[in-house]
């Protein structure tokens, strides 16, 4: 036992850096691959699992892990001016992974071309429903201005990923940043490789390089952590879920929904979606193919959100009232008989391609006629958000949505506004609910969001929502590492310790 334990200690120390004990490379096994590693596309989750605060910083960050609350990253700190404006005073002696210096020109233009047409950066949803600007002040102070002011506009920069102010409008295939690694492998298809950089401003993570390899079965990926393959698989199935030692179940921040487009016939009737709704038996999936602990959602946002609304009720499974709703709407001419395809994304969540088979046969049970089709990533974008396509059937979008930053504006105008990127219809109130809302402070702001949580849900019909989801992660004995909320959009490489 003695020299087992002696080779052990060997081994292992053979495979750490010479820097100091406990560092050294790790492997980590995706379900998705990255198909961009644009910086201002990292809010989607599996670019930003790999790039966000890794290789691109923000100038604020909120500590989900110690809950301390919004942290300065870039920003060194910041305050409200007399204007509503806000002022964000930069850290000094910070490089970029090209050996350029940081400052404010850099900011100004990361923030501008997020909000450029030139391109599709994601991130630019956060800020819809306002006018927002950048302004220089002087080499470390940055000014933004926005129209109706934003009271939790600090939060919303903790989005913003930081590029050289050099950098395209046009998206970039290797990403420049302040963070603690730079991309030094990319091959698609196969494994893309972070390497830890000797000139961080900050503090340096234990994990010298870390390659991500990409597996869509969640067995495979549980497997590949057991057999040494791989240290970490932060999503792996609870059937997988086996070992107390290396399995760990968290609640996560993310939200399963069927996103209706109600422009298209016969979803555009109130009846159609609410007989879509009362079709699904939402709590035969807890147990089953969905985590017993997670919950059945009310809301595109998870519980502990501002503004979420305890007196909404998941919607009755009731096939026959379903089927009543239908022949009523049948039989003032809607089209109940079109055909109705849900577009799911391959690989989006353990089980995903049963959870959404047994949907179709729910909702086929009931009397719709559901195709059934799944797509890769960047196909799904293409149906997710708009412009949608000319001439298209009625389409139901399955998808998950995250919001760990604990307030509705980061999925509220982009979901449901008129103007929203991924907004299926237009209503008026939700549009006047949403303004007030991302404007107002304090009670008020929360009384606006749940009114609008209610409203959406009671009377617009929006979408179908389904589940707020529990995660489970596997990660090797050698590592010291617990998943928070914020794990499935961002797994920062500086949390992760060696043993």
């Amino acid at each position: 036992m003695r020299n087992t334990l002696i080779l052990s200690a060997l081994m292992l120390g053979s495979a750490l850096s010479p820097a100091y004990a406990g560092s050294g490379p790790i492997k980590i096994v995706l379900a998705e691959e990255a198909d961009l590693l644009e910086p201002c596309m990292a809010t989607r989750s599996n670019i930003g699992r790999v790039i966000m605060q890794n290789v691109s910083e923000t100038l604020t960050e909120l500590d989900v892990r110690n809950n301390k609350g919004l942290m300065p990253r870039l920003a060194e700190k910041w305050e409200q001016n007399a204007d509503g404006s806000w002022r964000f005073h930069l850290r000094q002696g910070v490089t970029f992974s090209d050996g350029s210096g940081f400052d404010a020109k850099d900011v100004k233009h990361s923030f501008d071309r997020i909000m450029s047409d030139k391109n599709a950066c994601e991130s630019r949803r956060y800020f819809g429903g306002m006018t927002i600007s950048a302004e220089i002040v002087d080499d470390q102070t940055v000014d933004f201005k926005a129209d109706p002011v934003q009271p939790i506009l600090p939060l919303l920069m903790s989005l913003v990923t930081i590029v050289p102010e050099e950098t395209s409008l046009e998206f970039v295939r290797e990403p420049v940043g302040t963070g603690p690694y730079k991309l030094t492998n990319w091959t698609p298809g196969q494994q893309i490789v972070l390497t830890g950089r000797a000139d961080y401003w900050g503090e340096k993570p234990q994990v010298t390089e870390a390659t991500y390899l990409f597996r869509a079965d969640p067995a495979v990926r549980a497997a590949m952590v057991q057999a040494g393959e791989a240290d970490l698989s932060p999503s792996i199935s609870q059937l997988d879920a086996t070992n107390p030692a290396t399995d760990f179940s968290y609640l996560d921040s993310e939200t399963v929904y069927l996103r209706i487009d109600h422009n298209i016939e016969p979803l555009g009737d109130i009846r159609v979606r609410r007989a879509l709704n009362m079709a699904i038996d939402r709590q035969a999936f807890l147990g089953t193919l969905v985590p017993e602990s997670a919950l059945l959602a009310t809301a595109i946002v998870p519980p502990p959100t501002l503004g979420w609304n305890p007196d909404v009720k998941v919607p009755a499974f009731d096939v026959e009232g379903a089927k009543k709703l239908l022949e009523e709407a049948k039989a003032d001419g809607v089209k109940v008989d079109t055909p109705i395809t849900i577009i799911a994304r391959s690989a989006n969540f353990p089980n995903v391609a049963e959870i959404m088979e047994a949907i179709q046969a729910q909702l086929q049970e009931v009397g719709f006629k559901i195709e059934l089709k799944f797509v890769d990533v960047a196909e799904h974008e293409g149906y997710y958000s708009k412009p949608f396509k000319e001439g298209r059937g009625p389409q139901i979008v399955a998808a998950m949505h995250d919001n760990s930053k604990g307030d509705p504006s980061f999925s509220m105008f982009f979901k449901y506004a008129s103007e929203g990127t991924q907004s299926g219809f237009s209503d008026p109130k939700v549009d006047d609910l949403i303004k007030r809302a991302s404007a107002a402070v304090g009670d008020e702001r929360a009384k606006l969001w749940s009114e609008l949580i209610a409203y959406l849900h009671d009377e617009v019909v929006a979408d179908v929502l389904l589940f707020h989801m529990v995660g489970f992660s596997r990660v090797s004995e050698r590592l010291e590492f617990k998943p928070t909320m914020a794990t499935n959009s961002m797994l920062q490489l500086s949390e992760i310790t060696i043993k």
